[in-house]
């Protein structure tokens, strides 16, 4: 039986509050046969009690079976396992597939909406969507067109419906949604766009909208109360999402949502982080910005903010901050702390207090980390929490039309959204990172609802002085701040990874390969092509006692734009398609869930 143990000491985080959540959602993710929730858990950890498949007999792992989604661009996310049922979603146009586990795999029922092609040009980044949540027996999709739609998990009948933004504006969605008690947690895309980023939370019973939280704008628009919510242990004060921004600009100032969701039911908070102010050119938007770049906690129930915290005042290198937040409870300086980890685009990784706010670590998570000497950890000081940024890699400090060059990480970050996983057997993250570096040149821009509102050209390519490689893999220490074990990879790692109770930890490639590794040692212990580049997250389950490893494959994302819209322009995709120009060498497009386990 799983557990969601995050204490070394054995203490269930969140069984003493499970009347506070989603009763039925939290009884499936307790039991380790399924895979409820996208994140494994509520506190993110993509870690699982199975242990069938363990170091010692990973190496003979066979394809088990497999199932075409009929889909082809970037396939993020992973299934989902409830019962006897798989649930399978793809790309745009977002089809949902019921197969029973019991009939090889037989579609139950699906469910295509049809939306409108009009939005595949609005999406950012390609057309994908990180799946599909249950709960109260309805399975909850987010649709590219920002349709919120409640189906029955057991017929796939359509039981509600509400629409969440407007596409014509430039508001899209890829991301999943969190179910928390009797709501269902929704964000936003479109940061590229001049959109406004939010969170909104509908009820899980009507799709009735019953609050939604911005992430800039005044007081009643961010749910912060100016002298309760905190940053940094200070209250934030009046007017805190509208006096760093230049007049009006924080109507058009992104912040958008489209990351992971965490949650504590015994803290009652929810965690998520907001993305880069609009536009990317940093000279058009002076002042912190707030709050984009930041991660919030708020409380489920009305969305009102308990702390911020800016991690990127004034970003100018577009770094993202929607990367998940893990939630654990480890030993930090001889007390047992309640702790929320955050590996961020910027390529600092953060451990702090998630009940307070409390900044406790903030250290590289990949050495070439150049734009930021660090962040002032010293709380007498008025610069605390924020990071040092160096003259040669500011973007602004250069000019508009200047091309700042050699800054590191590039705009996709150290890692972008594919989540990390934890071990609470070896206290380890298991991290994909990005080893990729930027020239960065903005230009002026002006806004016009629904067309592009970035102002800046990328171009992106390996770091320099490296293995030659564009990505690595790794175990970091959350309390120490620090690498244990790396990987090198020839590109970026682009799929979530997940960690097992069997001593094994699970990636994927942009090549196509699952691997799996030793938690203690990252020696690699098996290794599969599947038939497309792998940016989906890695999901096991069990099923007739028998343990299984899922994975989607179908290269695209962020770094595979260039394959999976057929764009050749180095510049195109916001300057991935040239740095990852050789992938086409190594993998071409597809839609593919392949399900492993070992030989009978």
């Amino acid at each position: 039986m799983k557990t969601l143990t995050l204490l070394t000491s054995g203490v269930a985080l969140f069984a003493a509050s499970m009347a506070s959540a989603n009763e039925d959602l939290m009884t499936q993710m307790d039991n380790a046969s399924q895979w409820a929730i996208q994140t494994g858990d509520y506190a993110n950890q993509r870690y699982s009690e199975l242990d069938s498949i363990n170091k010692d007999n990973v190496g003979d792992l066979q394809v088990a079976w497999t199932f075409s989604t009929g889909v082809l661009r970037g396939h993020e996310g992973s299934p989902l396992v409830v019962g006897d049922t798989m649930f399978v979603h793809t790309p745009f146009p977002n089809i949902v597939y019921a197969l029973d586990l019991n009939e090889d795999g037989k579609i139950k029922w699906r469910y295509e909406p049809k939306q409108d092609p009009n939005v595949i040009p609005v999406m950012c980044c390609d057309t994908v969507n990180r799946g599909v949540a249950y709960a109260d027996g309805k399975i909850f999709l987010h649709q590219a067109d920002t349709k919120v739609v409640a189906l029955s998990a057991e017929t796939g009948e359509v039981l509600w419906e509400a629409v969440n933004g407007d596409p014509s504006k430039g508001e899209t969605n890829t991301a999943t949604v969190l179910p928390v008690k009797d709501k269902v947690i929704v964000g936003i895309s479109g940061g590229e766009f001049g959109v406004r980023g939010s969170v909104t939370a509908y009820n899980m019973e009507t799709g009735e909208q019953e609050w939604r939280a911005y992430s800039m704008g005044p007081d009643e628009d961010i749910l912060a109360d100016p002298e309760t919510t905190t940053h940094l242990g200070e209250p934030v004060g009046a007017d805190s999402g509208t006096n760093t921004w230049e007049g009006d600009q924080w109507m058009i100032g992104g912040g958008t949502t489209w990351g992971w969701y965490s949650y504590d039911p015994e803290a009652d908070l929810i965690y998520y982080g907001t993305g880069n102010p609009s536009t990317w050119n940093p000279a058009q938007r002076p002042g912190d910005n707030r709050w984009s770049m930041t991660i919030m906690a708020r409380d489920p129930d009305d969305g009102m903010a308990k702390w911020f915290y800016q991690m990127t005042p004034h970003d100018e290198w577009d770094y993202d901050g929607i990367n998940e937040m893990i939630l654990t409870d480890q030993e930090m300086d001889g007390e047992m702390r309640q702790l929320l980890t955050h590996f961020d685009r910027n390529g600092l990784a953060y451990t702090m207090d998630r009940v307070t706010g409390e900044l406790l670590v903030a250290e590289k998570f990949d050495p070439v980390v150049n734009w930021t000497t660090g962040v002032d950890m010293d709380p007498a000081s008025e610069n605390y929490g924020r990071p040092a940024v160096v003259a040669e890699y500011s973007t602004e400090q250069n000019g508009e039309d200047v091309n700042s060059t050699g800054i590191c990480p590039a705009a996709l970050g150290t890692k972008d959204q594919q989540p990390a996983s934890y071990s609470p057997k070896t206290e380890l993250f298991y991290v994909p990172t990005n080893h990729v570096c930027m020239d960065y040149e903005p230009f002026r821009v002006s806004y016009t609802a629904g067309q592009p509102y970035v102002g800046a050209t990328l171009a992106m390519y390996p770091a320099p002085d490296s293995h030659g490689g564009m990505g690595n893999f790794i175990a970091w220490d959350n309390i120490n701040g620090e690498i244990k074990w790396s990987i090198p990879e020839q590109f970026s790692v682009w799929s979530g990874a997940l960690a097992t109770a069997g001593d094994v930890v699970f990636y994927g490639t942009l090549e196509g390969y699952l691997k799996a590794v030793d938690s203690e040692t990252g020696d690699e212990l098996y290794r599969f092509k599947t038939p497309s580049g792998i940016i989906g997250n890695v999901m096991t389950y069990e099923h007739g006692g028998k343990q299984y490893v899922g994975i989607l494959s179908g290269v695209g994302g962020w770094a595979g734009i260039g394959l999976a819209a057929g764009l050749t322009n180095p510049n195109d995709g916001l300057g991935a398609v040239g740095g990852y120009a050789a992938l086409s060498d190594y993998t071409a497009l597809g839609g593919q869930l392949t399900v492993f386990a070992l030989p009978d």
